[in-house]
């Protein structure tokens, strides 16, 4: 009997390690590191990098999803923050890091469909390797980054987390934390929070 319970917690802990590696990346960026450059295909057919944007004074990084309850209730808030930051140096960039043999709603074709339905004001990438999301870290959808772009090909990472404090009903809104981050970066400041758990759809990573 003893030997027999013995074995099933030998079991069990194998099965959770193997789940715990297949549902969560490998330790990315913390807050304050460099993020290095990527070049993933866009919904209109395009590469796009963060070295395309010479003009830009940071990003919003955020890996996001077609299919995800969460990534759909904040898909109205990204749009707003493209609109109301990208013209001020912050542009969004979002991708979808989605393993499309779990969500083929998350596919190119169907990524394409929705960047246009919804009038997407931003590139809209998607992370067939998920190498660039492992190097982030991340592991939800939305899972944002506020990236200060220091000088040509310096990206510090400056906030990790989510959008704000509501992922599901947006008048209940109350704490603005990419909002802030980028505001205070424009003022010349360290954003006074730097992380905030994501909520969110867990990745679909490739086995």
């Amino acid at each position: 009997m003893k030997r027999t319970f013995i074995l099933i917690l030998g079991v069990m802990a194998v099965v959770a390690v193997l789940f715990i590696n297949a549902s969560e990346p490998e330790a990315g960026y913390g807050v304050g590191d460099y993020a290095a450059d990527f070049k993933l295909p866009n919904t209109n057919g395009k590469m796009v990098s963060m070295s395309d944007y010479n003009s830009a004074k940071g990003f919003v990084i955020i890996f996001t999803c077609n299919t995800c309850p969460y990534a759909k209730a904040y898909e109205s808030r990204i749009i707003d923050l493209d609109k109301e930051y990208a013209d001020k140096g912050f542009p969004v960039i979002a991708i979808n890091p989605n393993d499309v043999s779990q969500q083929p709603g998350d596919s190119m074709d169907e990524m394409k469909k929705r960047a246009n339905n919804k009038g997407y004001t931003f590139p809209y990438l998607r992370d067939d390797s998920q190498e660039v999301t492992k190097a982030f870290g991340a592991s939800k959808t939305p899972h944002v980054y506020v990236l200060n772009k220091e000088s040509a090909g310096k990206y510090k990472v400056e906030f990790i987390g989510a959008i704000d404090n509501s992922p599901n009903d947006p008048t209940d809104v109350s704490e603005t934390y990419v909002e802030d981050a980028i505001n205070a970066i424009l003022a010349g400041s360290t954003p006074a929070i730097t992380e905030k758990r994501a909520i969110g759809c867990t990745i679909k990573w490739k086995s």
